[in-house]
């Protein structure tokens, strides 16, 4: 590998660990390190939600799913599109306000506890489990990907690649806090942006134009290549789609809405975000697009290889170098912000709440850098396995909590009646449906385990909700205060 591509690649990571040595500067206590102290403007919290999504799947599996297979994989783009734009659109604002007004809830957990008054601590505990195991799993997917690109751009041995990847992601984020990984999320979800959008225009021109890129691609690839609905059922299309259900229930991508400076900022916050989302996923598809004809007298051996080898082949090492720091950013944003919150379960939900009820700021806060120390070995001990599956943990885990939480953030934010025990019931059968319908399959279990996952939920929290008592009279108070005066502009 180039020279040029290592010390551009080195001289990003140092750069990302400055960040995180300024943002130290602004981390007194846990709330300044769980969510910045609710600082952030409109523009970092949009890019740092898009990057801290994304992470290696927009530059490597998106464009290699479009590589391998044709435009229809185009339908989970839609899919997520829609689940992105309708998160920023009803639920962000509505969560800013009330996790202030219930109790100024620092975490997803420490929210769920004050909207329902639950004394018995049985939400939180039942929430930071669920978001310890699937992030554990989650970061420890991410520490794979980032190894295996370590790996071949430095030449490295696998485990070497797994340490050095996990010492940089765990430094910035340890040190940091949320503002590190806020900030480094911002350079990165720039540098992925427009990585996406310059590979593919530069390879596509270099074809001759869309025209002849076009002509190119089906000369060389099966009929139906451009058909959405090529050898995809309108059923496996809606289980693409059913991606985007995902967006209500991920822990990483709400605290962003949580730590927004001012709720006004919102509208501005979602014009960028959703740019930013449309035009990268569209580069992907691009990117995706252009190596089936770029590569048609050499096709590649892995598909989700199709950016790296487009961007080594396209540009001078320096470039590819930038190029390929963006494909690291992509898969260290979504680890850094995977850790933050996992620490942040443990610190502000088991630390402070059940063990040490009298600890003071520092000690929660040093507990919370801790606590990122040890999930990281945690996780890299998982991804020891050079044949872990990434993929199909990401997957997993981004069902696990777009239906375990996904449901209750939106039942909580919209219905009053919503009950401390229909919360708990639609957490626990939304998990469970998800776990036992991976285990499935043929037929009707060919479907993303996040729908019924997120029906059963749903269910489950209606009936249990309209069995029980109706919640305390302060409860629904706090609601309406919350829904009754809208969205300010």
């Amino acid at each position: 590998m180039s020279g040029a591509i290592a010390i551009t690649i080195a001289v990003y990571l140092v750069a990302m660990l400055g960040l995180g040595v300024a943002a130290y500067r602004y981390t007194a206590s846990l709330k300044d390190y769980i969510l910045g102290g609710r600082q952030l403007n409109g523009g970092v919290a949009a890019l740092s939600a898009g990057a801290s999504d994304m992470s290696g799947w927009l530059m490597l599996g998106l464009p290699g799913a479009i590589y391998a297979s044709g435009m229809n994989q185009d339908w989970i783009a839609v899919g997520l599109v829609a689940g992105a734009h309708l998160n920023w659109q009803y639920v962000a604002w509505r969560l800013r306000r009330y996790t202030e007004l219930a109790g100024d809830a620092l975490t997803l957990p420490d929210y769920f506890e004050n909207r329902f008054a639950d004394s018995s601590r049985m939400l939180r505990v039942a929430s930071a489990f669920v978001i310890l195991i699937f992030f554990t799993i989650y970061t420890s997917a991410g520490l794979v990907s980032g190894a295996i690109l370590f790996e071949q751009v430095f030449g490295l041995d696998y485990h070497a690649a797994l340490i050095i990847g996990t010492v940089s992601i765990l430094s910035y984020t340890a040190i940091g806090g949320f503002l590190g990984v806020c900030w480094t999320d911002t350079v990165q979800g720039i540098m992925m942006f427009l990585a996406l959008l310059i590979v593919p225009a530069v390879a596509i021109s270099g074809m001759g134009g869309w025209g002849a890129s076009v002509d190119a691609a089906a000369a060389i690839v099966p009929t139906g290549f451009f058909d959405a609905f090529h050898d995809t059922t309108p059923i496996g299309a809606i289980s693409l789609m059913a991606w985007g259900l995902g967006y209500f229930g991920q822990p990483h991508i709400l605290a962003r809405f949580m730590a927004l400076k001012d709720e006004r900022d919102m509208p501005q916050a979602q014009a960028i975000g959703m740019t930013w989302m449309v035009l990268a996923l569209y580069g992907a598809i691009a990117t995706g697009f252009a190596g089936v004809g770029f590569f048609a007298a050499a096709p590649l051996g892995n598909p989700e290889a199709v950016f790296l080898a487009l961007s080594q082949a396209l540009f001078n090492p320096w470039v590819a170098g930038v190029l390929l720091a963006a494909v690291l950013a992509a898969i260290m944003s979504t680890v850094s912000s995977q850790l933050l919150v996992s620490s942040s379960a443990i610190a502000e939900d088991f630390w402070k709440r059940i063990f040490r009820k009298e600890a003071g700021e520092r000690e929660l806060l040093n507990a919370g850098r801790f606590s990122v120390l040890v999930i990281s070995v945690i996780a890299m001990l998982l991804a020891l396995d050079r044949e872990s599956t990434v993929l199909a943990l990401v997957a997993y885990a981004w069902a696990g909590f777009g239906a375990a939480f996904g449901p209750v953030v939106l039942f909580s934010l919209f219905w009053g009646r919503m009950t401390r025990n229909g919360a708990l019931a639609g957490m626990v059968s939304g998990a469970a449906t998800v776990i036992a319908w991976k285990q499935l399959s043929g037929g009707i279990f060919d479907v993303y385990e996040i729908l019924p996952g997120f029906l059963i939920a749903s269910f489950a929290i209606v009936s249990v909700s309209l069995a029980g008592a109706r919640p305390a009279q302060h409860i629904l108070e706090t609601h309406e205060a919350v829904r009754g005066a809208g969205r300010l502009a």
